[in-house]
């Protein structure tokens, strides 16, 4: 792997630089430079959709995207949110989240839905994402009621 270089980028909002070599998964920085372990390690191969992070409000896969992608961009993680963003709270309510691995995957794809999706938007959106706990109906109601309540 080539040496470590700093990379200036915005993370969750805040200016952030940090050091490893541009070929390392951004997955592997947020956890392992970043302390950031709420991303999810699932398949490593961009199938599973466990790792999405928005990058520039864009989900995409954070194990096929190479650290040295990130300079000057912005990057959101589910550590973003806080705890109580209607999508956690939402999962929590209607049954969305089971073990825990493909929950910030899935929450992280639905924000970049707009409000009030419907049920073909969130099946869309989530279509590379893969849930082996719940199946899927707990997750969409959960993304389609957000910040109603059950």
């Amino acid at each position: 792997m080539s040496p470590a270089r700093k990379v200036r980028f915005r993370l969750n909002g805040e200016e952030r630089e940090a050091e490893a070599p541009p070929m390392k998964r951004l997955l592997d920085v947020l956890r392992e430079e970043c302390g950031l372990t709420g991303t999810k390690e699932g398949c490593g191969e961009g199938e599973c959709g466990a790792c999405t992070v928005l990058m520039d409000g864009e989900p995409v896969c954070s194990c096929l995207v190479a650290f040295g992608q990130v300079r000057g961009r912005d990057i959101d993680t589910i550590e973003g949110l806080g705890d109580d963003h209607p999508l956690q709270l939402a999962f929590a309510d209607w049954g969305g989240a089971q073990c825990g691995i493909c929950t910030p995957g899935m929450i992280m794809a639905a924000l970049a839905l707009g409000p009030e999706p419907t049920l073909e938007d969130v099946r869309t959106a989530l279509a590379g994402n893969l849930c082996r706990c719940t199946g899927y109906e707990a997750i969409y109601r959960a993304i389609q009621n957000a910040g109603t309540g059950p």
